[in-house]
């Protein structure tokens, strides 16, 4: 089996780039070619896919999807990886016009195809889903395709999907699970050797298929591998679906359930050094020349001698041993946790032919130590979105039960099943219950088995910023909408089951807390990223009974915790709330006050409210609860036709300490509620978005600017990134200077330190010219809300390069507050940057592209 393994992956990858008239990337015998690097693109795709299968769910497992040639020297690898230049192995012939199989790769590494390859532009949104139509045809051999982000849509995409009517999204759907479909039946050979039936899936198995997928950079085909390997899976192994599909997303556990492994790079080059017999000094320096810990355990392990030959790992093995790192804690854990990495690496690569690994070669190849240290690094790397794992294994599981019955999946059926999942997973994200019931009932009867249902936190439904009360009338016009007031706060979903309703839950009994001070049933709070913060707010979960009447037993409310004045009797500023203790607050100790703003309804005593209109979800909402003024209010709003209104209710809106309006559909099945989707359904309108850009922009801080005059002590300036979800890349945006106290920057600088790295992680995206590398880099950690006047052009900045070109920059950013409630990954994303300056520049060309206004203030 151990030379299968070497020997499959070669001709596979020889064979699965293959569509139609597509020649292999590679050819038969592996050996990378050199190219030249294609110009940027200027164009667009002819094809988007046309539905967010699970809307704002970010994959926490991805970067670039270049892949690296052969280099001289590990320092040449080391630089290419930085600045974003690599160079890829033997790029695939142009392909045809029938070749619709979309690139995932950014626009600047995209191979170069002539005018008369490609494929026609229409301006027609609602046919060809285009991001921007051209304003003149391309020049002549300019590549003319925009890549398909394989992470959450942009902004625009969204717009794009709900111009469609509901019929012609059902037939994009299935034209789309049709292209996947013939992708994969191309792809006629399976990745890796059966293993034994019944037998533990082999962690090798994986690893073959995360190379396989490194190694190219087409989303349909990306998906093909996925769907085989999950097939084979489900064929030999089945009960180690669950584990497989956890590894695939580089994850251990569900997110409300807090598992996180938290291993720093000191650490894993620790362990890397001792399971590899090779001194800390000498894995540092190969750190430090290759960039890539994964790299540097793959090139350790190869010289690693062994005297017994331990067993091979599997994929349950691996993820247990995981597990367990992740549990770990208290006095001495540190060392417990490398001494568990160290058995785990001492076990990898153990069934490769191979004693020597070229890391310069198709990117170190399916190295299982590579892949495990990129999971400690909590990055693979590979451009697996979850959006992507979610349709593969729908595929998988349709076609593995059509098999069974000794009959081939339709795509009717194919459609069908990828609709189920994405439904299921979006109301209940919780791969330890959708699986068991999928493998026990079927795909296509998931509904019945996994329903909404308290206990488990779902993402939640998300507003589309607005720049002006014109942009609402394009969407409400003649509708029946309401404004309600946007309380600037946290958003929080708080879960209830009573003692008599808590045998219907079983995820309740799990999940929610079991002695809430006093509350008679089971209760949590739970953030937008479903983070479990009953210990942030243990004065909500304190008076939650006061506010459930008594005929409420079970619901899943969706509200906005605020800080609170009781004397004034008034909101707070967001930043007095972030003051508070995120961990272990006593009720006692609490200064700031909090009062819950509640304003949807999502699930109430036994049945779930997300396909009601509005209008009945908050009728509901307001039958079962008691509002008590400072401690649980409903949100303020006003129901009208109207648009001259909304500046009325502004107004008030802003007297009343808020941010301003949430304008939201009121009747009609517009208004159902849409888990985890940033939807046109709901649109918020701020008091300051009638001038400037309009949203305030979430951005991470990546880098730091020594101070100089009265910031001599502290960071004066900052480099901040916005977050690609594409290539799970962090793209610098600007350096900011402005908005900052002198207390706060003591604050920040006390933070920031904690952070500090020597170099910056190799899925930044940043310039390379030497002026413009900050003083320091940091680990992406932190997120900032900053406004800015307007975006322009830059050559300094990489934020949405790939897509438009040119890097986009902030000008005059100022800094607003710190979101600590929010992860890098939630950071405002590329193609939100985008979209904000495509509207822009509609509104105000003279503007753009008038080089970088830097707020540099030191």
């Amino acid at each position: 089996m151990a030379q299968g393994r070497q020997s499959t992956l070669k001709n596979f990858i020889g064979s699965g780039d293959k569509q139609k008239n597509q020649k292999s990337a590679l050819s038969s015998d592996s050996k990378p070619k050199d190219k030249k690097l294609p110009k940027k693109q200027q164009g667009i795709d002819k094809e988007q896919q046309e539905e967010n299968p699970i809307a704002g769910t970010r994959d926490s497992a991805a970067t670039t999807k270049a892949t690296s040639t052969s280099t001289k020297s590990e320092v040449q690898l080391r630089s290419t990886q930085q600045n974003g230049n690599h160079k890829r192995s033997s790029p695939p012939e142009p392909e045809t016009e029938d070749d619709e199989d979309e690139d995932v790769r950014p626009a600047s590494k995209k191979r170069k195809i002539t005018s008369s390859e490609a494929r026609p532009l229409q301006k027609d949104v609602k046919s060809s889903k285009q991001l921007v139509s051209p304003k003149k045809p391309a020049p002549k051999d300019e590549d003319v395709s925009t890549p398909l982000p394989d992470g959450e849509e942009t902004e625009s995409e969204s717009e794009a999907d709900e111009s469609l009517s509901e019929a012609e999204e059902k037939q994009v759907n299935k034209k789309q699970v049709a292209k996947i479909q013939a992708t994969i039946q191309s792809t006629t050979q399976t990745p890796y050797p059966d293993w034994k039936a019944g037998s533990p899936v082999p962690y090798a198995a994986l690893c073959t298929t995360f190379s396989l997928i490194e190694l190219t950079t087409k989303r349909l085909q990306i998906t093909a591998y996925c769907s085989q390997f999950l097939q084979q899976v489900l064929r030999l192994t089945p009960d180690d679906l669950l584990p497989t599909v956890q590894l695939m997303l580089n994850k251990l556990a569900a997110d409300y359930a807090g598992i996180e492994l938290g291993i720093g790079e000191s650490l894993i080059m620790k362990a890397i050094g001792e399971s590899s017999g090779r001194s800390l000094a000498v894995i540092k320096d190969d750190h430090r020349k290759i960039g890539d810990l994964g790299l540097v355990a793959a090139k350790s392990k190869s010289k690693q001698g062994q005297m017994f030959k331990p067993k091979p790992l599997t994929v349950k093995g691996v993820h247990q041993g995981l597990l367990e790192i992740a549990k770990m804690e208290g006095h001495g854990s540190q060392d417990q946790k490398v001494k568990a990495i160290n058995k785990i690496l001492a076990s990898a690569d153990v069934s490769s032919t191979s004693k020597t690994v070229d890391i310069t070669k198709d990117k170190g190849g399916p190295s299982e130590a590579k892949f495990i240290v990129r999971f400690l690094e909590g990055k693979l790397r590979l451009g697996l979105a979850e959006r992507t794992v979610i349709v593969a294994l729908a595929q998988a599981v349709v076609t593995y039960e059509a098999s069974k019955k000794g009959k081939v999946s339709s795509t009717d059926q194919l459609a069908k099943g990828e609709a189920a999942l994405k439904t299921v997973y979006s109301e209940l994200p919780s791969y330890e219950v959708i699986i068991p019931a999928m493998l026990e009932y079927g795909i296509f009867n998931l509904h019945e088995s996994c329903k909404l249902q308290p206990g488990v936190p779902l993402k939640p439904m998300l507003a589309k910023p607005t720049k002006s009360i014109s942009e609402v009338l394009d969407r409400f016009e003649g509708k029946d909408f309401t404004c309600e007031y946007k309380y600037d706060g946290e958003r929080a979903q708080i879960h209830y089951v009573a003692p008599e309703e808590q045998s219907k839950f079983p995820a309740a009994k799990d999940n929610l807390n079991k002695n809430p001070m006093s509350t008679k049933g089971l209760a949590a709070v739970f953030s937008r990223n479903s983070e479990d913060l009953s210990k942030k707010y243990p004065d909500i979960l304190e008076k939650l009974n006061t506010w459930i009447k008594p005929e409420t037993t079970s619901f899943v409310l969706d509200c906005e915790a605020v800080a609170w004045d009781p004397k004034a009797e008034k909101v707070l500023p967001f930043q007095q709330l972030m003051t508070r203790k995120r961990k272990d607050v006593k009720t006692q100790d609490i200064t700031v006050k909090v009062c819950v703003f509640a304003f949807d309804f999502l699930f109430y005593n036994g049945e779930a409210l997300v396909n009601k209109t509005l209008r009945e979800r908050r009728e509901l909402l307001h039958e079962a609860f008691t509002p008590v003024k400072g401690e649980f209010q409903f949100a303020q709003y006003g129901d009208t036709r109207d648009i001259e209104e909304i500046q009325t209710l502004l107004d008030e809106s802003v007297k009343a300490s808020c941010e301003g309006l949430m304008v939201k559909m009121l009747d009609t099945e517009e208004s159902g509620y849409e888990p985890s989707k940033r939807s046109r359904n709901w649109l918020k309108v701020k008091k300051d978005y009638l001038s400037g850009v309009g949203d305030s922009i979430d951005l991470v801080v990546v880098g730091g600017y020594y101070g100089k005059g009265k910031r001599t002590n502290w960071y004066g300036a900052f480099m901040l990134a916005c977050y690609n979800s594409k290539t799970q890349n962090f793209e610098t945006v600007c350096n900011i200077g402005t908005g900052f106290s002198e207390s706060i920057l003591e604050e920040l600088h006390d933070q920031l330190q904690d952070i500090v790295i020597e170099r910056p992680k190799p899925f930044y995206s940043h310039s390379s010219v030497t002026a413009h590398q900050p003083d320091v880099w940091f680990e992406p950690k932190y997120v900032w809300e900053v406004k800015t006047a307007d975006l322009t052009l830059s050559p300094r900045y990489r934020a949405a390069i790939d897509e438009i070109g040119q890097g986009i920059s902030l000008r005059f950013p100022r800094f607003i507050q710190r979101r600590d409630d929010k992860k890098p990954e939630d950071a405002t994303t590329s193609g939100a940057i985008v979209e904000m300056y495509k509207k822009q520049e509609v509104v105000n060309k003279a503007n753009a592209g008038k080089g970088v206004d830097d707020d540099f203030e030191y």
